[in-house]
C-alpha cells in the first residue's frame, strides 16, 4: 500500500459539525430567542443538545426548545456576544430569573 507523499503536514481536523441541535429558547417580544448561557469563567455561550432528552435531562421537561443547525445557532449567537457553543452540557444552573417561568409556545 503506497502513502500519498505532502509537500506540507496536512491541517489538523477540523472539529465534526454538531448537525442539528435542540436549542432551547425563551419567548421575547418578538417570538422565541436562544437562551444564552454563562461559561465556568463567565463567558456567554449557546447551548444545544443531541437529543430531546439530554436537554430534558439538564434543564427540564419542560423547557421549549427549537431545532437549529449548529451554523445556524453560532450567526443568532455571536451578535450578542456569545461566541462560544457548548454541546451537551452536562450541567446548566437555572439563573433566579427563569425559576418557576414556564412558556407557551408561540
Amino acid at each position: 500500500m503506497s502513502h500519498p507523499l505532502y509537500a506540507e503536514d496536512p491541517e489538523p481536523a477540523e472539529p465534526v459539525p454538531a448537525g442539528l441541535l435542540y436549542v432551547p429558547v425563551r419567548s421575547g417580544p418578538a417570538g422565541c430567542t436562544a437562551r444564552l448561557f454563562r461559561t465556568p469563567l463567565g463567558g456567554r455561550t449557546a447551548v444545544g443538545f443531541t437529543s430531546p432528552q439530554r436537554l430534558a435531562a439538564v434543564l427540564g421537561s419542560g423547557q421549549p426548545w427549537v431545532r437549529l443547525s449548529e451554523a445556524a445557532l453560532r450567526a443568532l449567537a455571536e451578535p450578542v456576544g456569545a461566541r462560544a457553543l457548548t454541546v451537551d452540557p452536562g450541567f446548566v444552573p437555572e439563573t433566579p430569573r427563569s425559576r418557576g417561568h414556564h412558556l407557551r409556545a408561540v
